[in-house]
Parts: C-alpha cells; structure tokens; sequence
C-alpha cells in the first residue's frame, strides 16, 4: 500500500526502471552497452531507496527515500544561491557584498569609486554619518602611526593606525600566514600572531608581530601548560616581535576555553605550541599565572622585564562593569600600567564557537570601547594607556567611527582575509576552505601565490588608511586624535537624531576599597 503513495513515487520508478533495464540487457544482450548504464544508474538509486528505508538518523529520508536527498542538496548549496543569485549589495552577513567588494578593489588596485549615489536609505533607522567641515584641511602621514609604550618600556614601537588582528597558525594556512606578513612587512604594519604562538611562517618574511599569548602560553609554556620564562624570553626577544598582548578574553567567545584533539596535532603544531604528541591540548578559560587583577598587573611587569622592555598590553571583551573598575584600581593601586588595552568586540570573527556564545554573550565593540576609554579617562589614566580595537572594520568609516569612540588604533582581521581572496563561504572550522585561507590541506592552500597576495594585503591596508585620511581632511582634522563622539551622529528607533556623545555614556570610575577582586 505505501509504494502507491507519491512520496514512494520516485523509488518506484527506480523500481521499474532497475527491471526494465535489467530485462532488456538479458534479452539483447549485443546492446549490453547501451542498456548497461541505465540498469547501473536505476540499480544505484534502488540501493540508496532501500538504504533509506532503513536508516534511523534522518526521518525525512525514511518518508521520502531518493528524492529526499533533495532537500540536503539543496540546503548544502543554499548559502552559496543566495550569494550569488539573491543578495543585494547591502544584503549578507556578518558582511554585506558591498563591504566585501571594496576589500576585493582595494586589494586589486581597482577603483573603489562609487556612481549615482548611495544605496543605503539616509532617512532608515540606524543611519549614520559623520560631520564634515568648511574648511578641509591636510593630514601628514605621521598622524596615521601611534607610539605605543609608556616610561617603564625600554622599546616602544610605532606603529600603523590599521594592523592585521590575532589569527593564529592552524586557524589560518601557512600560506595565508606567509602573505599576510609578507605584506604587512611591505606595507609597515603590524601583524599579530593569535594565540598559537609564533610559527616559521610568521618570521619567513620579516614583519613586525604582536605576539599574543592565551592562557595556553603557546610558545611559552612548560610541558604541564604553566608558564615558562625560558621559553617566553625566547622568543620575546626575537627581533620580529614588536609587542606583547596577553588574550583575556575574546570576543566571540569570552570566557570560553578549547580543547584541540590529539588527533588534530601534528609533530609541526606540537612543536611550534610546545605541546605534547598524542594528548588533548587544553587552553583552560582562564590563565594559570594569574587569578586576580593585581596579579595581571605584576604579570605584566613580569614581561616588560623579561623580555627587555618590550610595550605590553591585554586583550579583552569587556563584561562586568565592577570588574573593569577592579582593573583600573588594580592599576592606579599598583603603579603597574599596562602599554596598551586591546578592545575585542563581541562581532568579532572566530574559526569555531559555540553558537550561544557567538550570539549573546560578551559586549560589542562601541559599547566597550566607550566603557575602557570612559573608565581608564575618569581614573585619570588615559594618557598613560594606549587603545586598540577590533570588530568588523573594515572601511575608513569604520576606522574613524571607532578612533572617535576612544580608539588609538584599529585592528582587523576578516578584511584582511577577504584581501587574500576569502569569499566569505564560512567553512573556516570544516577544514575545507574553498579559497585555501582557513585550512591545513596542502592542496587546497596551495591556491594562495604568496607574492600576489601579499602585494593585495599592502593595497588594501594603503587604500584603507588612505581612505580615513580624506574623511579627516574633509571633517577639518588634521590628526586621528582630533576626532570625538560629538562628530558623528545617528538615525535613532524613532526618527530623532542622536550624537554618539549622547548614546554612549558611561558612569565615571568610582573610587573603591582595596578589597574585593582587586586585591
């Protein structure tokens, strides 16, 4: 009775077909080649009905056998459609076609000018612009770079306003890892390491790195995942590391450690992390060295010490408003200032995160970065502490929006993915990217010439930086610094604008008992 049901039709043709076929490849047999491939294809499809018939996993192949196997087609193909067939050039996430398309222009040298006018809707909620000037005026090329390090750091570094974000080896190839320093050497930026240490591959080329160093002190470590002092003098001192950032937190997933499976390290991984062959590697979710924010700060001199003086810093999404007060009093308590506060925003991109914490936990980038410049200017310590921050930057607009939101520098990381050709197919955590920028398959990496691309991630940080010069130049400004929340404005739920300076207020620092976490 089921087989005259229409969801068993198409196993029923296959049916057919297969004893059709089967009859006429046994009468007449001098045409067995012609009657092979159909008896082949219908014995095939008859196998896969039957196959689903009988499998448990998945109930829609149970009711429609054969052609179920549609809807997992096209569901596979779904997002790759809708990219190229269906998305407007403001569609698409985390970032719309236009975003990526200035990346694409940029990198090529083409032109990334626009025609006929925007395509956004100025009078939409959630509009934003920035306030220009009469009066244009020139920005030097030196108000594009910030000196990094306070009086206790014996090497400060200069560096660009635009850097390459944490993305570590094994997230990203060896290749992409190869043009990116490749061109941030060119360029004269920076490039940071992620937290899986320092490879080959970031000091093949000679650019400047931001060693950054996870609570799994990759690179630093002892055999039992303490810190080692040894080992972080090594290569603290290399000539290529310009900064050290210790990761607190990220932010598309704060507070949440990983584990990498045995059978994901190879000899190569193992001896550039300083891990064991044949164990789980853990990066707990917290750091061992330090439990309390005086102990952060007494770490941090730790390192300035160790490693001759280089600026040293953090890295956070930021969380708890009391305990970002707890930092700064561990500061003004311990005269220990760190060179610089990296602000981590909750869009920032990730290889692989639990979806709850993708989505909902952690703070977005203007939310914390106004609360780190608010609560480091009210406690009288904003001078002394430099700012970066990351979170889908990717324009110059970007970049002017954040600089004014309390910003020393920016960073970005997805953007410089999509300059080596990322065509944003979010399979970064499957080991199959289609462009060879997120995967440890040799095949699949060897798509990326490293000089083409490494001359792309130059042209797209030039044409980045040079873009954020002429909106300073038309708003009147003539350094980075000049820039504040009063210059930028938005088209708030109701119709009413608003001025950032109005929209992101914090209360000030207060002062606090020397108790609580900060002790």
């Amino acid at each position: 009775m089921h087989f005259i049901q229409l969801r068993f039709l198409p196993l029923t043709l296959c049916v057919i077909g297969l004893v059709a076929s089967a009859a006429a490849f046994l009468l007449w047999p001098t045409y067995d080649t012609v009657f092979f491939w159909p008896l082949a294809v219908c014995a095939a499809l008859v196998g896969v009905g039957i196959s689903d018939l009988l499998q448990r996993s998945r109930s829609i192949l149970r009711n429609y056998p054969v052609i179920g196997h549609l809807r997992f087609i096209f569901e596979a193909i779904r997002p790759e459609m809708r990219q190229y067939f269906f998305e407007s050039d403001l569609d698409g996430a985390p970032f719309s076609r236009e975003q990526r398309a200035v990346v694409y222009q940029r990198a090529k040298n083409q032109l990334d000018k626009k025609p006929f006018g925007t395509l956004s809707d100025v009078y939409e909620n959630g509009y934003e612009w920035m306030l220009h000037s009469l009066w244009p005026t020139t920005v030097p090329e030196t108000a594009l770079r910030v000196d990094i390090g306070g009086p206790k750091c014996k090497q400060p570094y200069s560096a660009s306003i635009l850097n390459i974000s944490a993305m570590s080896f094994g997230a990203l190839s060896a290749n992409a890892i190869r043009a990116l320093n490749a061109g941030a050497k060119a360029g004269g930026f920076a490039h940071d390491t992620g937290e899986g240490s320092i490879s080959p591959y970031h000091l093949e080329h000679g650019g400047d790195l931001i060693w950054e160093i996870g609570s799994g002190y990759f690179g630093c470590r002892n055999l039992d995942g303490t810190f080692s002092e040894d080992a972080f003098v090594r290569n603290a001192r290399r000539k290529e590391v310009k900064m050290i950032e210790i990761k607190l937190n990220q932010g598309a997933k704060p507070g949440h450690g990983g584990v990498l499976p045995a059978a994901k390290i190879t000899e190569e991984i193992a001896l550039i992390r300083g891990i064991r062959m044949g164990e789980d590697c853990v990066s707990p979710a917290r750091h061992p060295a330090f439990s309390t924010p005086r102990e952060l700060m007494f770490f941090i001199d730790k390192l300035r010490d160790l490693s001759d003086g280089k600026p040293i810093g953090f890295k956070l999404c930021p969380g708890r408003h009391e305990e970002i007060n707890d930092l700064i009093m561990a500061m003004r308590d311990t005269g220990i200032v760190p060179d610089f506060i990296v602000v981590d925003g909750k869009e920032g991109g990730t290889g692989a995160a639990p979806a709850e914490f993708i989505d909902n936990l952690g703070m977005p980038l203007r939310e914390g970065l106004s609360l780190i410049h608010s609560s480091l200017a009210a406690a009288g310590l904003r001078d002394k502490v430099k700012i970066g921050a990351a979170g889908k930057i990717v324009t110059g607009y970007d970049m002017a929006r954040t600089l004014a939101l309390g910003a020393d520098w920016c960073n970005a990381a997805r953007a410089f993915m999509f300059s080596l050709g990322c065509v944003q197919a979010q399979a970064c955590h499957t080991g199959r990217c289609p462009t060879g920028v997120a995967t440890q398959d040799l095949s699949r990496q060897r798509a990326i010439d490293v000089p083409n691309k490494a001359k792309r991630v130059e042209n797209f940080h030039r044409g980045t930086v040079a873009s954020l010069a002429d909106l300073l130049a038309a708003a009147g400004y003539s350094h980075p610094s000049e820039l504040s929340r009063r210059g930028f404005y938005r088209r708030a739920a109701d119709g009413h604008v608003i001025s950032f300076a109005d929209q992101y207020q914090f209360p000030n620092v207060q002062p606090m008992p020397l108790l609580r976490t900060a002790n």
